[in-house]
């Protein structure tokens, strides 16, 4: 093959694998809390430690329920990047999460408040 499609043959293979190159893992983690009888999830941005949470609700005069989502609060929103996960207690009445920092070991709590927004204590080791 000519020395001048042999650089295009290269050319072509790198425009078509360069989309793989850019493939990233999962920025958010997904967590329902451990309490038996609710049913949130939380969410988790894994980089920013930002914590939200999201359950079913019923919705008045129709057969169909709502998402109702509460976001970031007080100690919620999102802070340093590192390499956040949550971690469930064991605790079946437990409705909030473990926040974690895998690279400094700090933790935090995580719950809704007043069923408006998700806060998180203060980091602590």
């Amino acid at each position: 093959m000519p020395r001048e499609h042999q650089r295009y043959v290269w050319l072509a293979l790198a425009l078509a694998l360069a989309p793989l190159g850019g493939a990233r893992a999962a920025t958010y983690e997904f967590l329902a809390a451990p309490q038996t009888d609710l049913n949130r999830v939380f969410r988790l941005d894994k980089v920013t430690g930002e914590v939200g949470a999201c359950q079913y609700g019923l919705k008045d005069g129709s057969p169909f329920g709502v998402t109702l989502c509460y976001p970031a609060g007080e100690g919620a929103k999102a802070g340093p990047a590192g390499e956040y996960e949550l971690i469930a207690s064991r605790h079946t009445g437990e409705a909030g999460v473990f926040r974690v920092d895998v690279h400094t070991g700090f933790m935090s709590i995580c719950f809704v408040l007043n069923e408006t927004s998700v806060v998180c204590t203060a980091p602590a080791k």
